[in-house]
Formats: C-alpha cells, sequence, structure tokens
C-alpha cells in the first residue's frame, strides 16, 4: 500500500519509469512507450511553439467550434479519394463544389444538381493554383494547334506579388512567367500592367483578389475590361483566374456590389482555400471552373463511383476527407448571413486595430484593413531609430507573432509589419495588441529589450 501511495501523482515520462535516457529523435528507439508517455513527450515539445491564436502571420483557420473538431475527428480515418468506400463524404465535396459556384455566379451552376458545377477540393490553394494553370495550359494549346500555331513559348501574366505557388506553376511546366512589378504607391497588378505583357502566348492572366502583401485587392473587373478591349483590338483572346485565396470567401459576403466572379465573362476560373477565410482547419482548398468547358477534358480521370463513372481532377491521392467535411458543416452551420456577421466582425476589426496603430505616431498605414481584414504598415517618415524588424521582435517577446517583411521587386526600399486578422480575434484581444505595443516600442527604439524577459501569456 504504501508503494501504491509513492506512486499518486507521479507521471513516469518524468521519473523514467518507462524509459532510460532521453528518447531518440532522429531514429527509431528499439523498443515502444506507454502511450500516455508518447503523448507527453510529443505534446512538451510542442509548447515551443508560437500561441497559433496570436500568430497575425497566418491566414490560416487557428479556431473552429467544438462540434466542427468532433466531425473532424470522426472523420479522420476517411480516404477523400476512396469515392467508392465512402460515397455520401463525396457527395458532401460535390455539395461545397456547387454552393461556391453558386456564391461565384458560375452560370452551369444547379442548386438541385451537385454536380452541375465543375471543380473540386484539393489541399489547399497551391494544388488549385496548379489545376488552374494546367487547364489555361491545355486550352491554350488546344487553340494554337487548331490554327496551325506554334506552342512552345507559353506566358502566363501576374503580379510580382503573387503566392510562390504561381512561380512554381510556371517552373513545373515551362511557363514563362511575366510578373509586373510594383510601382511607387502600387503594390499590386494594375489592368495597364497586365494588358501591356500579353501577347498571342499569353494562356491567362492571374489576379488576385486579396494580396498576400497588403491585403489589398487586385482590379478583377478593370483587368478583365482592358483585355477585352485588347481581344476588340487584336483578336488576342485571354483569360482570367482569380486567385482567390482568401478574398473569394470575404468578397461575396461583405462587398456584395463588387465585379469579381464568373459574372465577368473573361473569368475561367476561381481559387480559394477553405483552411483560410473558409473558416476550416487546415489543409482544404477549392477550384471551380466557369463551365465543363472550361477544364480540358484530358485533365479529368474517371474513377469508379457507386458503379459508375466519377471525374476526379486533383495533383495528389489519398488525402483526409475531415477537412471537405468540416467545410461542408460550415457552410450548414454558417449559411450566408452567418458568413456574412463572421467576415463583416473581423473588418471592423482589421480597421479599428489599423486606426489605432496609425494614431500612435511612429507608423503609416499602407493599407486599412478594408477589403481582407489585413493591413501592412511601415515606420513613420523621421522615425530613425525605430525598424519594423525591432517592433516585431519585441512583440514576439510578448507572444505576439507579426511579421515583418520588404517588399519585392522596384519596392525593395520598403519593409512593413502585416497583421491579419482572422475569426477569433477580437477587440479585446486587439485592444491588448496595441497596449503590448505601445509597451514595447519604448524598449525597440533604444534596442535595449532585455534579452532575459520571459514569454508572457
Amino acid at each position: 500500500m504504501g508503494d501504491d501511495a509513492d506512486r499518486i501523482g507521479i507521471n513516469p515520462v518524468f521519473v523514467g519509469e518507462d524509459q532510460r535516457g532521453s528518447v531518440p529523435r532522429n531514429q527509431l528507439a528499439d523498443g515502444g512507450l506507454d502511450p500516455e508517455v508518447a503523448y507527453q513527450l510529443v505534446h512538451d515539445e510542442l509548447m515551443l511553439d508560437g500561441n497559433a491564436r496570436l500568430n497575425l502571420a497566418t491566414f490560416v483557420t487557428t479556431w473552429m467550434e467544438p462540434a466542427a473538431q468532433r466531425l473532424m475527428a470522426e472523420c479522420a480515418d476517411k480516404n477523400m479519394i476512396d469515392k467508392d468506400e465512402y460515397p455520401q463524404t463525396a457527395a458532401l465535396e460535390a455539395r461545397c463544389v456547387n454552393i461556391l459556384a453558386r456564391l461565384w455566379h458560375a452560370p452551369g451552376a444547379d442548386p438541385d444538381d451537385a454536380e452541375a458545377a465543375t471543380g473540386c477540393s484539393t489541399t489547399g490553394s497551391s494544388e488549385a493554383a496548379m489545376l488552374a494553370g494546367l487547364a489555361l495550359l491545355r486550352r491554350w494549346r488546344a487553340r494554337r494547334r487548331a490554327a496551325g500555331l506554334p506552342t512552345d513559348r507559353p506566358n502566363i501574366v501576374m503580379g510580382v506579388n503573387v503566392q510562390v505557388c504561381w512561380e512554381k506553376f510556371a517552373r513545373y511546366w515551362d511557363v514563362e512567367p511575366r510578373l509586373v512589378p510594383m510601382d511607387g504607391d502600387t503594390f499590386h497588378l494594375t489592368a495597364e500592367g497586365a494588358v501591356a505583357r500579353c501577347d498571342e502566348n499569353t494562356i491567362g492572366v492571374v489576379a488576385i483578389l486579396g494580396s498576400t502583401f497588403d491585403g489589398s485587392y487586385e482590379p478583377v473587373a478593370e483587368i478583365c475590361a482592358a483585355l477585352d478591349d485588347l481581344h476588340d483590338r487584336s483578336g488576342v483572346d485571354v483569360p482570367v483566374h482569380v486567385d482567390g485565396a482568401s478574398g473569394a470567401m470575404i468578397a461575396p459576403f461583405v462587398d456584395p456590389d463588387l465585379a469579381w466572379d464568373f459574372q465577368l465573362p473573361r473569368v475561367a476560373s476561381i481559387n480559394t482555400s477553405g483552411h483560410k477565410y473558409g473558416l476550416v482547419y487546415p489543409g482544404v482548398g477549392w477550384i471551380v471552373w466557369r463551365d465543363a468547358a472550361s477544364l480540358p477534358e484530358e485533365l479529368v480521370f474517371k474513377v469508379n463511383y457507386l458503379g459508375g463513372e466519377m471525374p476526379t481532377f486533383a495533383l495528389n491521392f489519398s488525402r483526409p476527407g475531415a477537412q471537405v467535411v468540416a467545410q461542408y458543416y460550415q457552410f450548414v452551420r454558417l449559411g450566408f448571413d452567418g458568413y456574412r456577421r463572421v467576415q463583416q466582425y473581423a473588418r471592423d476589426v482589421a480597421v479599428r486595430l489599423a486606426s489605432r496603430i496609425a494614431e500612435l505616431g511612429p507608423f503609416t498605414l499602407l493599407t486599412d484593413g478594408s477589403e481582407l481584414p489585413v493591413f501592412a504598415f511601415r515606420i513613420a517618415d523621421g522615425v530613425d531609430d525605430l525598424t519594423v524588424f525591432d517592433v516585431s521582435a519585441a512583440l514576439r517577446q510578448r507572444g505576439w507573432q507579426v511579421p515583418a517583411y520588404t517588399f519585392p521587386a522596384d519596392r525593395e526600399d520598403l519593409a512593413v509589419l502585416r497583421i491579419v486578422v482572422r475569426n477569433g480575434f477580437g477587440h479585446d484581444l486587439a485592444d491588448l495588441l496595441v497596449e503590448d505595443l505601445v509597451r514595447v516600442l519604448p524598449s525597440a527604439v533604444l534596442s535595449t529589450t532585455p534579452a532575459d524577459e520571459g514569454f508572457h501569456h
């Protein structure tokens, strides 16, 4: 009995009852561990990660309701590719595609027919971008071959602010990337800049609805109008892909009068990240084409589905179905009005937080959070003893992760801080951030932040 009493409250991971010495990190140990011991070891190591809720760098969802988490746990063992084994998960995916197609005004979307829309889930916007780019490339090649023209020099036009996935697409499939640089205080692609780089070999223009550099929308309607004019003048017909990784789940709800989606005839495809403002944990993305004709048939594979054939056009194979189920849950749970309220609140927080930071004095806003709930700011003119990197490092000591970085080509001189407001980051946390920003400014200016200051929660 005495021995049992001595063991009360003793965790074997801390007293070495189930192990001798440290567990090998880079090779398999000779034997295994008790599951609770193994859990504790991994759990404790992960405490060194930052607090996801205080990570103002990421666009990725860091909070979901317990009910959604339960559903994801129940579906953790479902493989999205096994449509014959998990037909209802496949049906939920088709419904999500149709919901997005209708949200983005795809002409073929039918509320009573989930298979009327053309699209699919992906692991994220990077895979969706690859699929969209491949469709643009194959359609361009088909048009050129039908006209008896060469197909060896394709190019794609986009702003220098695109995500690296687009540069990867260009490199992997031998497409010339024509990157439009930033110009002065214009930090994203313009209609003039896009059209100036288009020719008969341009497979498409990528317009970003929500730049990751500053949260601004690129003028999709203006770009489409300029390409319409180019077609009228020269016969060069260039489609547009809208990279709506973030903005395609913001604009429909809080910018209903903005023209950016399939209502513009030149828009051929749209992608978004369900794990960003789709409000789902990573990783899930979506790609939707205007209609079936916009997706070349040779990119579509047929898989057996309930004794029939179902089209599939993903780049990967096995992946979890839990995120797709969670996306459908959010669509059912929130509806249009729920998404509108969530996204409007995020924008309200971003705009108010940007305004408060601007009022502090040492900073100048580049954007104000009124498009994506994201904004960038720099050190104000005349403030010489402070850098954005000082501020970022000082805030990190309080647990905040606020990225500092320089802009790309032709504006490498511009160094900024950027804040991403997501669901779960409210006015209270925003006020705490401002308080900490005020608190760290003197130490950052003087470069005397004490190295031994602990991590605060």
